[in-house]
């Protein structure tokens, strides 16, 4: 059975800085796999991190990559996208779900007091997205099957938001 391709992959580290996940994604053994799955465009949204240093060789003539800080939507990119791969934000959770798109959660294990890794703990055990560390991203997307993910029930992004409220407590 031939496997799905991903051209379009989308990557967003929301309004904060997450240079590891930005570091990793353009890395070689990450570079080789979104190769593998057939990527040809590559947007990054970087947030408030710095430019990243894209090695043009590394990426040859067959993988374009732009990226970008911040803009008021990232509602478009999600929407050209065949797989995003997402920091653990719960509103970039909410917006990738909300458009049915396959999800890779990176959590952010430099960040004290993390619920956004709880977050992602469970909607990965409910088999909504997959959630990775950086270090372990290359072998996530080289062992994940994309089409056996669940998908996000229409509507229920207020679910979602009492589901995030009563898990923080509120």
């Amino acid at each position: 059975m031939k496997r799905p391709t991903y051209e379009r992959v989308f990557v967003t580290v929301g309004t904060t800085q997450f240079e590891d996940l930005i570091d990793t994604v353009i890395d070689a053994p990450v570079i080789s796999e979104l190769r593998r799955m057939g990527c040809r465009k590559l947007v990054l949204q970087i947030g408030r991190g710095k430019d990243p240093k894209i090695d043009k060789e590394l990426l040859g003539n067959d993988v374009e990559v732009r990226f970008y800080d911040l803009k008021a939507s990232i509602a478009e990119d999600i929407q050209q996208a065949d797989l995003v791969i997402s920091h653990a934000g719960a509103g970039s959770c909410i917006e990738v779900l909300g458009a049915a798109k396959p999800l890779v959660v990176v959590v952010n294990e430099k960040l004290m007091d993390n619920h956004q890794t709880e977050l992602a703990d469970q909607l990965s055990q409910e088999g909504y997205l997959k959630r990775c560390t950086p270090s372990t991203l290359a072998q996530t997307l080289a062992e994940c099957e994309f089409g056996q993910l669940k998908k996000f029930p229409p509507g229920s992004v207020q679910d979602f938001v009492s589901f995030l409220d009563a898990f923080m407590g509120f």
